[in-house]
């Protein structure tokens, strides 16, 4: 092979080495600058009161977060946990003789709230879970609960399972 040869067979080899080393650094440049997604917003509410304007006033926050969410395009997964006096608001039984009956705050207030809480679950997917051991001491039947409401065994144990996954605490005052 005489020199001229050769040298063609080394820039050309050159040649190919340099765009590998090149499409290397492009490929991993893109990836380094390829935004990474935010990790999904978790959140649980804790609902174990008999106020209505405290509902409302959660139903409200839930709103403005989940809205927040939704328009910048953000993952989440946002649980009202009812314990208590909160299943006042996840079913239309006035829960006569029990300690949770019904007062007229509620009964003027109850439409309101139940359209809003059923807006949040049907619109946004924010997942609505009642202790199986505040139903059962009454003796609710589960069949008297509001449509997309979820029985877990105990409220109190949901959201310790759901903070030591990386769920964000909130209660409202």
């Amino acid at each position: 092979m005489n020199p001229h040869q050769l040298r063609g067979r080394t820039a050309t080899t050159g040649r190919r080495a340099f765009l590998v080393v090149l499409s290397g650094l492009l490929l991993w440049a893109g990836l380094w600058a390829t935004p990474v997604r935010a990790e999904e917003a978790k959140v649980v509410y804790h609902a174990d009161f008999s106020d209505p304007r405290r509902v409302s006033a959660m139903l409200t926050s839930i709103n403005n977060m989940v809205t927040h969410y939704a328009d910048n395009l953000l993952d989440y997964d946002v649980r009202i946990v009812f314990v208590a006096h909160g299943i006042r608001f996840v079913t239309d039984d006035r829960l006569e003789g029990t300690p949770f009956a019904e007062d007229a705050e509620l009964a003027e207030r109850r439409d309101n709230l139940k359209g809003r809480l059923a807006s949040l679950h049907s619109v946004h997917g924010v997942k609505l879970e009642l202790c199986d051991i505040t139903r059962s001491q009454i003796g609710l039947d589960a069949g008297k609960l509001l449509d997309g409401v979820t029985l877990v065994p105990s409220g109190v144990v949901r959201i310790t399972e759901l903070q030591r996954q990386g769920f964000a605490y909130i209660k409202i005052e």
